[in-house]
């Protein structure tokens, strides 16, 4: 993540090749890589603008999926767009278009661990989605989205079952009772939460994850176990 803060037109050079737009609003880009942590923000971050990414690429990727998967029942529609909307997803997204080293944060965000700041960087690329949307509309944002998004929309772990679900029928199976999960933590400001939970199956060893809700910290735990105890292969999981 950057440690200095970069202009709006400098970072416009920086994406117009990965994003195929040009930015005009200089401003606008920059406040939509501007992590509350930077010094002198003043409140101009990506807070209102992740707001706005969120449900634009949430609206693309549904229509995506409904599309492009016509048999596929209601279940597997919601696993495979929570797949790619994840905070893993979209972290994972924003390090290939170049887009991590190009956040501007404070210096407390930039010394925490690589795992620890997925959330800004998922919380960066919505706020780029959604600057590409106030400039050149749905069509543009979708075809950013669709350029990076459709190669994943196909892979196994999309279509992959539901961890919890999983994990339950599993846990029947070996100890007669269902999973235990247990909220280990919160942190982080009440708009951008993340969640700390174990799960507990019978006498194994518990797993720990993290994730932005408490389902996808839930969910995260899950496949853990699953993976770990050979339920799952590895790949399979979130």
């Amino acid at each position: 993540m950057a440690t200095k803060k970069l202009t709006g037109e400098a970072l416009a050079r920086a994406l117009a090749g990965p994003t195929g737009h040009l930015f005009q609003d200089f401003d606008r880009l920059r406040r939509a890589l501007t992590h509350a942590s930077a010094r002198h923000s003043k409140g101009v971050d990506y807070e209102r603008m992740e707001f706005l990414g969120d449900r634009v690429l949430g609206l693309v990727i549904a229509d995506f999926v409904f599309g492009t998967f016509p048999d596929a029942p209601e279940g597997e529609l919601s696993l495979r767009l929570n797949a790619l909307v994840n905070a893993d997803t979209l972290a994972e997204i924003a390090d290939e278009i170049g887009l991590t080293d190009l956040i501007h944060t404070g210096s407390e965000i930039r010394r925490l661990a690589g795992s620890k700041r997925v959330n800004i960087r998922a919380d960066a690329l919505e706020a780029l989605i959604a600057a590409i949307y106030l400039e050149g509309g749905l069509e543009a944002a979708k075809r950013f989205i669709l350029r990076y998004w459709e190669p994943r929309s196909r892979s196994a772990v999309a279509a992959r079952r539901d961890p919890k679900t999983e994990l339950q029928e599993w846990a029947h199976q070996v100890s007669g009772e269902p999973p235990v999960y247990t909220i280990e933590g919160r942190e982080g400001p009440d708009h951008d939460p993340v969640f700390t939970i174990s799960v507990c199956v019978g006498s194994y060893e518990p797993a720990v994850a993290t994730g932005r809700s408490k389902r996808e910290a839930e969910q995260a735990a899950a496949a853990a176990v699953l993976v770990r105890e050979g339920v799952w292969s590895v790949g399979e999981d979130a």
